[in-house]
């Protein structure tokens, strides 16, 4: 006889009664684990230890697995928020509906309706059959690619390089999968990225025209991230930033030891990057009109010198 909240947890948190019981769990025990509090059922037949995350209840709820944006969040990779920050103040948040939880079922999997369901289900092929829990990164940029607009999922695909979650031969199966304007932007994408700000960043940049070199060591400086023209550091910074006075004061080191260099720092942070671009690009190529300016005006003064 086997106590169904360690086969539970062998299970991955949240099982089938009749994967239960083939592990040696009577229905008594299910019935006396539920009495007491130590499993909950999830649905009719499924049964989960209390501990499982809400999300993974929610998708198993409606039959199968958390993802899309949601599973690309849980495995840790960098996801665009659309909430401006004129909502996001703690009462607005109180009034704002949750957000919708996609739910991969498999190709042919059931729906089951249940309290607050606001699902969206997704019926891709996977690498196995749906089951229940968080599906695989590739999977979820694959769902992405069609849920979130072309920039978040290449700075979701960014975060996922950077984070080594993409196995190997990844980017092509990836690239075979997801539409056909998209696929620039699989090849274009690469592990350099500390943030999903900074892929914002260079691919609006790319299609501008404007051509950056990403992580550049500058001595003196430490590293930045991102170099242009030679002269003009981008620094793309996160929420975080702002709210340590310490981080703040290092930044302002740094940009001071690269303006004794010669170098010009333009710092935009995350409210900035998502929702003032139109102030961003101007900062950006103001500057650098400036500097090619100054780099014509150079190069006319050597030739008069001759």
């Amino acid at each position: 006889m086997s106590d169904i909240a360690r086969v539970l947890d062998q299970l991955g948190g949240i099982g089938r009664r009749a994967q239960v019981l083939d592990r040696g769990v009577s229905r008594p025990d299910i019935d006396h684990a539920l009495a007491r509090g130590a499993v909950i059922r999830v649905r009719q037949g499924v049964y989960a230890t209390p501990a499982v995350d809400p999300a993974v209840l929610s998708a198993a709820r409606h039959g199968g697995e958390v993802a899309c944006g949601a599973a690309l969040r849980a495995h840790g990779v960098w996801v665009l928020s659309d909430e401006h920050p004129a909502r996001s103040g703690a009462n607005d948040r109180d009034h704002r509906p949750m957000p919708r939880l996609h739910v991969w079922m498999g190709p042919s999997g059931r729906q089951h309706a249940h309290a607050g369901c606001r699902c969206r289900a997704h019926h891709e092929i996977g690498d196995r059959p749906a089951g229940f829990g968080i599906v695989e990164v590739l999977l979820a940029l694959v769902q992405y690619a069609v849920c979130g607009t072309p920039e978040g999922f290449f700075a979701a695909l960014e975060s996922a390089l950077q984070l080594g979650l993409i196995p190997q031969g990844g980017l092509a199966t990836l690239r075979s999968r997801v539409s056909e304007h998209l696929r620039w932007l699989v090849d274009f994408a690469s592990d350099q990225a500390d943030s999903g700000l900074e892929s914002l960043l260079r691919l609006r940049l790319h299609l501008r025209g404007i051509t950056l070199q990403s992580q550049v060591e500058i001595a003196g400086v430490a590293r930045v991230d991102f170099l242009l023209a030679g002269r003009i550091i981008l620094e793309a910074d996160g929420r975080e930033n702002h709210e340590r006075s310490s981080k703040r004061h290092k930044d302002l080191l740094r940009d001071a030891a690269a303006a004794a260099q010669g170098y010009e720092t333009l710092r935009f942070d995350y409210v900035m990057i998502l929702f003032r671009w139109d102030l961003v690009l101007a900062a950006i190529e103001g500057r650098l009109a400036v500097l090619q300016s100054r780099q014509v005006q150079d190069d006319a003064a050597r030739l008069q010198d001759r």
